[in-house]
This record gives C-alpha cells, sequence and structure tokens, in this order.
C-alpha cells in the first residue's frame, strides 16, 4: 500500500538560480535518486509555478520522515546535495530553523 505526502518549498527570486536549480534536477545524481529509492519513495514529483515549489511523494510501507532524516544525515553524497540545493531555496516564513520542505495538510479530496 503506498501513501501520498505533498509538500512545498520556495526558490530564491532569482531567474538565473532558478533557471540553474532545474538544470540540477534535469538529471540528478545517482546518488541522491538511489537514497530516495532506498527510503522506501516509491515516486516524486516536484512542480513550480514561480518561486513556489510542490512536491509529491508516493512511498511505501518502509517510508518514515524520521529514517529518511537519519539516512540522510549519514550519506556524505546527501549531505553535499542539500548544502548545494540551499543555494537556490529559502525557507518558507513559517518555517523553524533549517527546515526545508514542509508537509501541506489535506483539506480536501473529491469523493468518489
Amino acid at each position: 500500500m503506498t501513501k501520498r505526502y505533498c509538500l512545498t518549498l520556495d526558490l530564491k527570486d532569482d531567474a538565473d538560480l532558478i533557471a540553474e536549480y532545474r538544470r540540477h534536477h534535469e538529471k540528478i545524481w545517482p546518488e541522491i535518486a538511489q537514497s530516495i529509492q532506498d527510503a522506501g519513495i516509491a515516486d516524486m514529483e516536484i512542480y513550480l509555478l514561480g518561486t513556489r515549489m510542490f512536491m509529491v511523494m508516493e512511498v511505501n510501507e518502509k517510508f518514515s520522515f524520521e529514517a529518511k532524516a537519519k539516512a540522510d544525515a549519514e550519506n556524505p553524497k546527501v549531505r553535499e546535495w542539500e548544502e548545494l540545493m540551499w543555494k537556490f531555496q529559502k525557507p518558507l516564513p513559517n518555517a523553524k530553523r533549517g527546515e526545508k520542505w514542509m508537509l501541506m495538510e489535506k483539506i480536501f479530496e473529491l469523493e468518489k
């Protein structure tokens, strides 16, 4: 059984930085893709409008945010990637210090 999480984050309002960020995501480092899959994330998409990003993650029963954070902290390549991404990203106004992607609350679902 899969579960879906939706998260959001802003990019810095700089056209050149946004273009560079997009280029990085056209072909992410293989170690990053592997760490995402190893965490139990079956699918991930990121959408962009202006500076606002929206991420959709489909995860399996293996996934937890805590386990992913721990694995990321122990992986030098993931830490390098995340440090590079901070060049482009900026936290949302209500983010805690160091907090990046923020979990969104589902407020509507069309009944079937």
